[in-house]
């Protein structure tokens, strides 16, 4: 918001778009300086004079309600009115067009998420494609575009050729059947093949074998395969509900299996098609890139080619204007690859794809494997960390109304926030002690700052004049008792927190840089949004959330006159927005009482 001012100010006096001002503004190095400032160097050459005769210029010109500017040398200064920039903003935080930036304008993203293996227990990794995916889906469709998630499930490849083989080896159909997760079944199954395949190479040609048989749709092959599917998805659902997650579309790879024909047709009618040892490849060599396989030598397909299937059915039929690929950073060949071809196919392609890769979740400093049956699973990582999460609240406060409710929110919001807090192209190496850790920067201490601000809130609708323990105690939670007349509902709540008020209260030091942090919400969202990049707006919660608490540590909010409590009041009603609203977008649940 301070920005946009600012910009909006300065565009009519330069020769930039307003596009090109902005990233020139920057927070000076302290606040005697200013709150903004813009350094005039690089207009010297356009305006042809020197950056301090640039910045004295603009100084005498600009006259703005909300702030002066002051030119000293090279910079331009600005200081803000920070009582009628307080009053500005509380007034604009209680509309949503606030909170919802439209960068989006509409235009549809189609998101592709998770894509779990089918027979295969979600691992810790896979929680990095889910929920940075589930960020990144809610975040753009928060600033305004029209988002569509696809859970592009792994139900196809030769891999199925290896479970049909274990199955029928190995495998117990009764007790997969009785099992409470049969996808671990699966999983023993599938190590124990690659165990066996070590000492009898054979088992591969026996696997190759079956998977071509259920390319040509073999009943038994078949039958197998889909109980797997059928088995997984049970488990896959109950994950997504306790994630919180939904899907717009749930299609596998096997989806696109009769769309794959055309798109081979199309390439060697094209021309693009060339033999390799009796594969099929296209030839990358002009980007420096190797040949991407589409058919392998003994004519099954590999799932370059049904991405390249899929790509277009998402173009065609889900009308997307922008693809996006939210899958580990080990893929980023594989779809540079697919997405060169796709362009060599239609220049339409240009710039539509995106891979938005993420990097490796590792336990203790090693990749985890199914072949080698190295997982973490998610499910037991959840469980105990709802298990911690429901000691603290046993220990803090046993009378905390639905318990495990509130342990569940917060044993996951824990897991989900300590992944997303972290740039999402850096490696992860996982800790579970780190993860379950409920101090620091973390998802707890965000819940439990919100939880704050709702009591404070519900203190004040209350008519309390004295703001007291809000729940989990510690020593300096406690705020000083209020000496002033107790307020009523209506007099804060007419028409909201006396919107338009300016306010002494702007200029004390715990008020000014809260004010501050509420204010870089819109932008930080669509930064966080443009950049898909979930820890941004993690990051910006953390800072919000610990100037919140420095705030509430130092001012006593129910305490003053009526107009000094209202304008506090609104002042935590805009946080408490702020930081719901981002936790929302991130996966995390939110807590009125903890």
């Amino acid at each position: 918001m301070i920005k946009e001012r600012l910009v909006d100010a300065l565009a009519p006096l330069l020769p930039l778009a307003k596009e090109e001002i902005t990233p020139l503004l920057e927070f000076p190095p302290n606040d005697e300086l200013g709150d903004l400032a813009l350094p005039c160097f690089v207009l010297a050459k356009k305006l042809k004079q020197s950056p301090g005769q640039i910045a004295a210029a603009l100084a005498d010109t600009i006259v703005h309600p909300l702030f002066r500017a002051e030119a000293a040398g090279p910079y331009l200064n600005f200081k803000l009115d920070r009582s009628a920039f307080g009053a500005e903003l509380l007034e604009r935080s209680q509309s949503e067009t606030f909170w919802r930036p439209n960068i989006g304008e509409g235009k549809r993203v189609v998101i592709d998420m998770s894509s779990p293996n089918i027979a295969k227990p979600f691992g810790i990794g896979h929680l990095r494609s889910t929920m940075i995916g589930n960020a990144i889906y809610r975040m753009l469709d928060e600033v305004g575009y029209d988002t569509v998630n696809v859970n592009h499930l792994g139900d196809w490849g030769t891999q199925f050729g290896k479970m049909i083989v274990a199955y029928l080896k190995w495998g117990d159909a009764s007790a997969i059947r009785a099992s409470d997760n049969p996808t671990k079944d699966y999983l023993s199954l599938y190590v124990k093949f690659h165990e066996e395949a070590e000492r009898h190479p054979e088992l591969e040609d026996e696997a190759r074998e079956w998977f071509r048989r259920l390319e040509t749709g073999d009943e038994l092959a078949a039958g197998l395969w889909r109980d797997m599917i059928g088995e997984s998805l049970k488990q896959f659902t109950k994950l997504y509900e306790r994630l919180g997650v939904t899907f717009d579309h749930v299609l596998g790879e096997s989806f696109y299996n009769d769309k794959m024909e055309s798109v081979i047709e199309k390439l060697r009618y094209q021309s693009l098609l060339e033999e390799s040892d009796g594969a099929l490849v296209v030839r990358l060599d002009e980007f420096g890139m190797p040949p991407c396989l589409l058919v392998k030598s003994d004519g099954t397909s590999i799932y370059a080619t049904r991405d390249l299937a899929t790509a277009i059915y998402r173009r065609d039929v889900m009308k997307a204007s922008q693809l996006l690929y939210v899958v580990g950073g080990e893929q980023s060949l594989h779809f540079e690859q697919v997405f060169k071809v796709l362009g060599k196919m239609d220049n339409v392609w240009e710039g539509r794809c995106k891979h938005i890769p993420f990097g490796l979740m590792r336990m203790e400093g090693q990749k985890m494997s199914t072949r080698k049956g190295k997982v973490l699973f998610l499910e037991d990582v959840l469980n105990e960390a709802v298990a911690q999460a429901r000691r603290i609240i046993e220990e803090k406060n046993p009378a905390l109304r639905d318990k495990e409710a509130a342990a569940e929110a917060i044993g996951i919001g824990a897991v989900v926030f300590g992944d997303l807090k972290n740039t999402r192209t850096l490696d992860v190496d996982f800790s579970l002690a780190d993860v379950l850790n409920f101090e620091g920067e973390t998802g707890p201490y965000l819940q439990y700052t919100y939880a704050r601000m709702a009591s404070i809130q519900r203190k004040a609708a209350a008519g309390m004049a004295e703001l007291q323990n809000d729940g989990n105690k510690s020593e300096s939670d406690d705020q000083p008792a209020a000496n002033t007349t107790p307020l009523s509902p209506d007099s804060l709540y007419v028409n909201g927190p006396l919107t338009g008020s300016r306010s002494h209260l702007a200029e004390h030091d715990h008020v000014w840089p809260l004010l501050k942090q509420i204010s870089f919400y819109p932008a930080r969202l669509a930064q966080a949004a443009e950049r898909h990049e979930p820890s941004v707006l993690a990051r910006y919660l953390l800072e919000l959330a610990q100037s919140f608490n420095r705030f509430y540590h130092h001012v006593k909010v129910l305490d003053g006159s009526v107009s000094e409590q209202s304008f506090k009041l609104g002042l935590v009603l805009a946080a408490s927005k702020a930081l719901g609203k981002g936790l929302t977008l991130l996966g995390v649940r939110t807590l009125e009482e903890l």
